[in-house]
């Protein structure tokens, strides 16, 4: 990193290497890979590697999926989108925490009880296999890349600012360290790995904003004062981030329903013993991510306002937002910077940490949910019939984690730069376009069919990925495409003015699924429901 004048008006080591920030670092490394060599003496059969054989506990799979859930973009995303954007920075925290109980009383209790390993088990119950899995192997594998990607960029910037490595490396490293945990310890190890992390996110964020908050006399009101009187009243205000109104809904359907649709966050509902359990796991996690999504804006508007100081060639006071973003352009270093002016290097050193600990579990789970869709949809139920032996099918997973992993790698490289909350919202709106409304429908629609779900799968997974692919945050932040805005500034420009094209996919994917399946009925699917509801309610039959 080259200090420019705003950073150089600020003292941070970020960007060199410290003694606090090593250890920390190897240390939670260290602690993690212990539990993965482990779990690894634990995990032999498919059940085991996907499910972490059913033992897992309601309130360890509650903390498990807070750790799932509280990724880099919740964390450094979040915090800096505060910082930058002011109040448009909050809409991702509320809207990320209320598809917590749409979750809770619609898919929870169905998924324990119909599926087994993937959600791609779910909608394929009472259809025909093959062409299911497949269309939903690709949902799947599409909203886990684009998930992915935001890990990554945040693990990348974080790794380079901590050491002072190039980029490139740092995506290296993490993606090394990851494929360790998944390839030798399966589900059983992401999910205690998930557990740690959880637990120091929580209590990390936990002491900056009190530390916060003792620099306001404990009065969150203070706090966004100071933002208003630094920044305008703007920065209370809707509008920095999210312009047009349809973007705002986009957005919030997307964030909402996109949680119901993440083939990482609904894997663990497989690795509890049962439906009830599923369902207090939840409720458990509502709890933690609440708590978490309550304070974290805290710190990012404690970041706006307190790391301002120190003043520019031309004699002005140098603003938060200007060392936030001069440190890196996403805002993602907002929290790691807060933490060295409150707590000194060594609390930057464990913060960082932390934050690193939280990127590889979620991203170890998404590489597993990744790897599932291909080696247990695609390779033994379609490939192999449904008859691969245990080994062939931990053997194939295993193929398909580093095959996964590696393109991880390129992707992190390919975005670097972009907000990872902004990253993350994008593959909130695949999820909810080519998942949600399938699997909803399989569970609740009597007359849904397999041309149904496989014509919603892949219209709500195409058309929205195709959509963020021509809207600014791609073809213009990302390929450079740029024009002259009104204010005479260089603006990112799309073929499309949607930013997030959620409000578009969604619907389109519940419409197509609902017309293909009255135009081609099925009356097998439909004489199936039957025994499905069954076992949807009551567990007749489940694992």
């Amino acid at each position: 990193m080259t200090p420019t004048a705003a950073t150089s008006a600020m003292q941070t080591t970020l960007g060199h290497p410290t003694a606090s920030a090593i250890l920390f670092f190897f240390l939670i490394v260290a602690m993690t890979l212990v539990i993965t060599y482990w779990a690894a003496k634990k995990t032999k059969t498919a059940s085991e590697y996907y499910a972490a054989g059913r033992s897992v506990s309601a309130l360890q799979n509650g903390f498990a999926l807070a750790g799932d859930y509280m990724s880099a973009a919740s964390f450094l995303g979040i915090a800096g989108l505060c910082a930058l954007k002011g109040y448009d920075g909050m809409i991702y925290a509320i809207g990320w925490l209320v598809g917590w109980p749409a979750l809770m009383f619609l898919i929870a209790e169905p998924l324990r009880n119909l599926g087994k390993f993937t959600f791609a088990d779910v909608v394929s119950f009472r259809l025909k296999q093959t062409p299911v899995r497949i269309a939903s192997a690709i949902g799947g594998i599409l909203t886990v890349l684009f998930y992915t990607i935001a890990q990554m960029v945040g693990s990348g910037n974080l790794i380079k600012l901590m050491f002072g490595i190039p980029y490139e490396a740092a995506e290296v490293i993490v993606g090394c360290v990851m494929l360790a945990y998944v390839l030798f310890g399966g589900m059983l190890a992401t999910t205690w790995v998930q557990i740690i992390k959880a637990v120091l996110l929580l209590t990390g964020v936990t002491v900056l904003t009190l530390l916060v908050l003792s620099k306001f006399g404990f009065n969150p009101g203070n706090i966004y004062a100071a933002a208003s009187q630094q920044y305008g009243q703007a920065a209370l205000e809707p509008g920095s981030l999210v312009t047009s109104p349809l973007d705002a809904v986009s957005l919030g359907l997307a964030l909402m329903f996109g949680l119901l649709g993440l083939p990482h966050i609904l894997m663990r509902f497989f690795t509890v013993p049962d439906a009830k359990a599923a369902r207090v796991s939840v409720l458990y996690a509502t709890g933690f991510i609440g708590y978490f999504y309550i304070i974290i804006p805290i710190v990012g508007f404690g970041a706006a306002v307190l790391l301002s100081g120190g003043s520019g060639a031309d004699g002005k006071a140098i603003l938060g937002r200007v060392l936030i973003a001069d440190i890196d352009k996403g805002g993602n270093m907002a929290a790691p910077l807060l933490a060295e002016l409150l707590g000194g290097t060594p609390f930057l050193g464990f913060i960082a940490a932390v934050a690193f600990a939280t990127i590889l579990a979620v991203v170890a789970g998404l590489t597993l949910a990744g790897a599932s869709a291909y080696s247990h949809d695609i390779y033994v139920s379609v490939i192999k019939g449904g008859k691969a032996t245990e080994h062939e099918q931990v053997k194939a997973a295993r193929i398909a984690t580093v095959v996964f992993g590696v393109v991880a790698v390129l992707l992190g490289i390919l975005f670097k730069g972009q907000n990872v909350a902004f990253m993350v919202g994008l593959a909130f709106a695949i999820a909810c376009s080519a998942n949600f409304p399938a699997l909803l429908l399989s569970i609740l629609w009597k007359k849904f069919t397999t041309w149904g779900a496989v014509s919603s799968i892949l219209v709500g997974a195409f058309l929205s990925v195709g959509m963020i692919i021509i809207s600014p945050t791609v073809w213009g932040d990302v390929f450079g495409n740029k024009v002259l805005g009104p204010n005479g500034q260089m603006i990112s420009a799309g073929l499309i003015s949607l930013k997030n094209p959620a409000i578009v996919s969604m619907t389109a994917s519940f419409l197509v699924g609902w017309l293909v399946s009255i135009l081609k009925p099925e009356p097998r699917a439909r004489e199936l429901f039957e025994d499905e509801k069954l076992r949807t309610y009551l567990g007749v039959g489940a694992e």
